[in-house]
């Protein structure tokens, strides 16, 4: 006899009553959407409406290959109206997808009939059952990759979806589990494991998904750690259409990157910048032609796609290698390219960093070293950059960059600390400007030496850098003007600025006693000469922050603000020991 389960769910079944639903995955760097994942509910006056308690019941009652099946076809039919560009995210189980009756429900009548492409499709493998036989999992999804269908790992970190998964699948796409980010905004170990996920996406061109984003701390914590990919309730729910973000969505994801793409930076600092737009070609085309662009022009790289989608990548030695074995030119030289091309090369997006790509690049195999980066731009081709070129960009900026940096410190000297101010007058934002400098610090070199005047100017560079990057997620500047000065500039509001005048004299009134004998310490004071060689005590060395907030628009030149800001510094030495000063200009107090 049927239980009551069991009778609802062959209902369902028969009537085929199966709502699908769609949530936008989102760009986490410029709000566009990547693509759509397909749920199913059940009837909505259902007990089984709920997906879980719905494919629990399928799999009791041995009926999960009609369920998913039915889900598929609905998802297929209704996504016949999904964008070409946008990718359609389809739930599947490991188990079945290796079924040979999987097979038959995907083939290429059956997508072209709804108008979709398997370019377009990603396979999401949930963590529903353990994948028992890898060697027979990697032979499916082989089948698959090689027909223009990508793989998505769900849930990564829970259940099933391990390391070992990652390893033996080698997605396209890793979907990070919500509780992962649930509050990752305020848990560093989280976030820690988060940013390994993205360096090893990164590094394998794996894309990077976060699911269940629901505040916008999470969001921003999300973006700053360079996640490229999000889902969730804060982004936009699941519903019957495909339904863009809000204006407020996208707004909010372009502010934060704005955020992150730092303001005190005055190189070209993204891959995309430097990028050759050269053409690339379809995977259709004959190892021919690719060999006949290859003799024409001097160029020896091509990036291979589908529908605008980097592929593979085919460079000229490769292509000749391949050529120039026994059967080469009478087995694949009219054959596509794609058959021998790398179709595993190294694809980043446009605005990744340059140093990060370097870092990418030098970690390969040794006989990729010299192939090309294929830059992507929202998931489509956009160029490409050689090794030769990246090498150059890095080294002059290497060069250009050491040449300003305070050789003790490693800070921005004053070319680049006038460069930031002055991008500051030109700003209509409010910023929060510190002007540092340490108090009785001559007498602290005369009495212990410069050699451990060098160290504490070390440690005054370490604890402002800390504190300025913790208070501005960020933007924040900071730079050595030379021997015990130091300026600091954020975009940030009065009261976060007063929070961080604080924390540094804090910290610094609490680490600068290491570098004081026990005897000093005790005293207070160090015993010394003045400048006329008399004997006098003076006060342990401490930090003077002068600090000047609001729109500095009002300014015409540098120097009027390095003028402002030693007349406020002169108030904070006058007090005793470590202490701040702050002007409000923008209301002159």
């Amino acid at each position: 006899m049927e239980s009551k389960d069991e009778k609802e769910l062959n209902k369902i079944l028969d009537a085929k009553d199966i709502t699908t639903v769609f949530q936008p995955i989102v760009s986490l760097r410029d709000a566009s959407i990547v693509g759509y994942e397909a749920l199913s509910r059940g009837p909505e006056d259902s007990p089984l409406h709920l997906p879980v308690k719905l494919f629990h019941a399928a799999e009791i009652f041995g009926k999960t290959w009609e369920l998913e099946l039915l889900c598929r076809k609905k998802a297929i039919e209704k996504a016949n109206k999904i964008d070409k560009n946008k990718l359609l995210f389809i739930n599947v189980d490991p188990k079945i997808f290796k079924n040979e009756n999987f097979k038959s429900g995907f083939t290429k009548d059956f997508l072209e009939r709804n108008n979709i492409s398997p370019d377009t499709i990603i396979f999401e493998i949930t963590e529903k059952t353990a994948i028992e036989d890898y060697e027979d999992f990697r032979k499916a999804l082989d089948n698959y990759v090689n027909q223009g269908y990508k793989i998505a790992i769900d849930d990564m970190g829970t259940g099933y979806s391990g390391l070992k998964t990652i390893m033996e699948t080698r997605p396209h796409y890793i979907k990070i589990d919500i509780s992962f980010i649930k509050d990752i905004d305020k848990d560093s170990f989280k976030q820690k494991l988060v940013k390994t996920f993205v360096m090893l996406g990164k590094s394998t061109n794996m894309n990077i998904i976060a699911e269940g984003i629901e505040t916008e701390n999470e969001l921003a914590k999300l973006i700053e750690l360079g996640v490229c990919s999000g889902q969730g309730y804060f982004l936009q729910r699941p519903s019957g259409t495909f339904l863009d973000i809000s204006e407020n969505v996208r707004a909010t994801i372009i502010k934060y990157n704005k955020m992150k793409t730092n303001r005190f930076q005055f190189e070209k600092n993204c891959i995309g910048d430097i990028a050759k737009q050269n053409p690339d070609f379809p995977s259709v085309t004959s190892a021919k032609d690719v060999k006949r662009f290859f003799d024409t022009y001097n160029i020896t790289g091509v990036c291979i796609t589908n529908g605008g989608y980097p592929l593979g990548l085919m460079m000229q030695h490769n292509l000749d290698y391949v050529l120039a074995t026994q059967y080469g030119i009478s087995v694949f030289l009219k054959r596509p390219v794609s058959l021998v091309m790398d179709a595993n090369p190294t694809i980043v997006d446009y605005n990744t960093s340059i140093s990060e790509v370097s870092k990418i690049a030098m970690a390969r195999d040794y006989k990729k070293i010299y192939d090309y980066v294929i830059v992507t731009k929202n998931n489509k081709y956009y160029g490409i950059v050689t090794i030769k070129d990246l090498l150059e960009y890095t080294l002059e900026f290497e060069k250009k960059h050491a040449r300003n940096l305070n050789p003790l410190t490693g800070l921005p000297g004053n070319e680049i600390i006038n460069k930031v101010l002055d991008n500051v007058i030109h700003s209509h934002n409010d910023f929060f400007v510190i002007y540092a400098d340490l108090n009785n610090f001559k007498i602290y070199n005369d009495t212990y030496g410069f050699e451990n005047g060098d160290k504490v100017l070390k440690l005054t560079a370490e604890i402002i850098e800390e504190q300025v990057s913790r208070c501005s997620m960020y933007n924040g500047f900071v730079g050595h003007i030379g021997g015990d000065d130091f300026v600091c500039v954020l975009e940030n509001d009065i009261d976060k600025g007063r929070g961080l005048c604080k924390k540094i004299i804090s910290k610094f009134n609490r680490k600068v006693l290491d570098f004081f004998n026990e005897k000093d310490k005790t005293n207070g004071y160090i015993e010394s000469f003045d400048r006329k060689g008399n004997k006098d005590i003076f006060p342990l060395t401490s930090i003077a922050l002068g600090c000047m907030y609001g729109n500095f628009s009002k300014f015409e030149r540098v120097d009027d603000i390095g003028v402002c800001m030693s007349k406020i510094k002169k108030k904070a030495k006058k007090n005793r020991g470590s202490s701040y000063v702050i002007c409000d200009i923008n209301s002159n107090k």
